[in-house]
């Protein structure tokens, strides 16, 4: 499959400029850290949530983990944000592309003969 050569502009920098900061991602976990009172304890419990093929899943966090699992929730979070950007410039070259293709053969169209009814 061969490539067309992509135009530089905003977004195909912004998109490059994303992919970038996606290089330097740590360690994620998706979902999300839930405080959980316990009865009879000063201290809440700490719970991990998520959702797979349509289902809540739950999982016991111990204390130690904790600063630990929000990190990674966090950066999965900040993951997110950024595949959604990535996916918003490339959806933007596209429509540029189809736009710059539909101008330019409006440009090209030869003008309609007329006949004089001969």
């Amino acid at each position: 499959m061969q490539q067309s050569k992509v135009t530089r502009n905003r977004f195909y920098e912004n998109r490059e400029a994303a992919l970038r900061r996606i290089a330097g991602v740590g360690p994620f976990m998706e979902g999300s850290l839930c405080a959980v009172k316990r009865a009879g304890c000063a201290q809440p419990g700490w719970q991990l949530t998520w959702k797979k093929a349509g289902k809540t899943h739950t999982v016991y966090v111990p204390m130690e983990l904790v600063p630990e699992v929000k990190a990674w929730t966090k950066e999965y979070k900040r993951l997110k944000l950024l595949i959604r950007k990535v996916t918003g410039q490339s959806l933007a070259l596209v429509r540029r592309h189809v736009a710059n293709r539909r101008a330019a053969s409006r440009t090209h169209r030869p003008s309609p003969k007329r006949s004089h009814g001969r």
